[in-house]
């Protein structure tokens, strides 16, 4: 149906596709100090805006807001329909604690009490 629309006005709905989806989504991808809107999200990649996003490889943070979510391998970047769509081969949850090299018991003492 967009097919019988002038160019001028299926640009223009694109563009406020690609608004809406930015303004929508919190996620973002930073690469060094430069950072990225995510328009979508799934288990295996991701996909930016192609106007603003060069393609991207390797290793980069995704943030929910303000919160670091996931550290991100990119091993694939190509650009689709306006959109730079990134697959990843790991992605790798950030933690607020260092990553255990030990298996902690789960009955294990909390803490031990002085003796008097």
């Amino acid at each position: 149906m967009l097919e019988f629309l002038p160019k001028e006005i299926r640009d223009g709905l694109e563009m406020a596709r690609k608004r809406a989806l930015r303004r929508k989504s919190r996620l973002r991808v930073q690469v060094g100090h430069a950072t990225f809107p995510i328009l979508r999200f799934w288990d295996q990649g991701f996909a930016l805006d192609a106007d603003l996003t060069p393609n991207l490889r390797g290793l980069v943070d995704v943030y929910d807001g303000a919160n670091h979510i996931f550290q991100c391998l990119i091993v694939a970047s190509v650009t689709e329909n306006g959109e730079v769509v990134c697959e990843f081969k790991r992605s790798t949850a950030v933690l607020d604690r260092p990553a255990l090299d030990y298996w902690r018991d789960e009955n294990a003492p909390v803490g031990y009490l002085p003796k008097a």
